[in-house]
């Protein structure tokens, strides 16, 4: 089960919002076993983010929370890829954007574990 979770300092439209899911479950399938069933996004728009010290007018934070683990290779192309997507849709410079990894051990779900 993906989990990913982006916050953003633009406000994201519906649309877009819908738009940048269905990209992001294509985007998933890069780990072996992950597909966009199982996968789970959030949205935090229109947030404010400061880096060294001073606000980001276009920025962006993206937690991606996989149960289990993956190679780093499936990670780089992931973090390629999101950074891609995300400047194309919501116009954040990729070095605005930053991406982190959780692999997860342990995952609940509909009372019990995986």
């Amino acid at each position: 089960m993906p989990y990913i979770n982006s916050t953003l300092t633009v406000k994201v439209t519906d649309e877009k919002k819908e738009i940048i899911k269905s990209k992001l479950g294509e985007i998933i399938t890069e780990i072996p076993g992950k597909s966009e069933e199982w996968l789970m996004v959030g949205f935090k728009d229109d947030h404010t983010l400061f880096f060294r010290g001073e606000r980001k007018e276009k920025a962006a934070f993206v937690e991606i929370k996989i149960f289990g683990t993956t190679d780093k290779k499936y990670k780089e192309v992931i973090t390629s890829k999101v950074s891609i997507l995300i400047e194309e849709e919501l116009n954040i410079p990729k070095d605005s954007i930053y991406i982190t990894f959780e692999e997860v051990k342990d995952w609940g779900w509909n009372g019990s574990m995986f």
